[in-house]
């Protein structure tokens, strides 16, 4: 695809590069809707911005991602995300970062988080307030509770500015997520709305709560 959206190229690295350890086989091949987890999430990445990069080890997923540029992923998933990173052309101006275990993010999520990136800002994360209170602990001894009015349960896709995403990759850190590598390097991420619909799939009581939500 070579048309961009808005003036500004905007690319899409789905990261699917996991061992669904947890979930005790292959998460991403499961079925939802008549469609693989990982089908779900490349799609509306494809629906929302220029181009996609799948970032896999797996030949079956690969296989399903044939409208993709497909790349190898990393032991880690920030090494995998530099995998991604290498694909995606210079002159892209916005990246953004999806888990593909995530596929009921929606193209109103991408859209809110492009629609911040174009007004300025340089990362954006979506984020949904946390219901629950949250406890600090040390072994099994609470040592601390804190304020939960300011606390967000961060989703993906997140958005970056592609020069700003490159340098916080460059020191080849790690991290749960690419927010945390820009804020360790002293940038400002803004938080959009995210969607319950967005929950990471990581046991198999999510596969059952994203089918039943479908």
């Amino acid at each position: 695809m070579t048309h961009q959206r808005g003036g500004c190229a905007v690319w899409t690295i789905v990261v699917a590069a996991g061992a669904s350890t947890r979930f005790g086989r292959p998460k991403l091949l499961e079925s939802i809707d008549g469609k693989t987890v990982v089908e779900h999430a490349v799609a509306t990445a494809r629906a929302s911005c220029e181009e996609v990069v799948v970032v896999t080890s797996d030949d079956r997923i690969a296989g399903l991602c044939r409208e993709a540029v497909v790349v190898a992923g990393g032991a880690t998933r920030s090494a995998s995300v530099r995998c991604g990173l290498a694909a995606v052309p210079d002159e892209v101006e916005f990246v953004l970062v999806h888990d593909a275990a995530r596929p009921g993010a929606d193209v109103s999520v991408f859209a809110r988080v492009i629609e911040a990136l174009r007004a300025g800002a340089d990362s954006v994360v979506p984020g949904l307030a946390v219901a629950d209170t949250i406890k600090e602990v040390s072994g099994d001894v609470v040592v601390g509770t804190p304020d939960r009015s300011v606390l967000v349960a961060v989703q993906t896709p997140q958005g970056f500015r592609a020069d700003l995403l490159r340098r916080a990759h460059l020191d080849g850190g790690d991290a749960t997520d690419d927010a945390a590598l820009i804020e360790l390097a002293g940038g400002t991420v803004k938080v959009v709305e995210g969607s319950l619909r967005a929950a990471k799939i990581t046991t198999e009581h999510d596969l059952v709560v994203a089918r039943a939500a479908w």
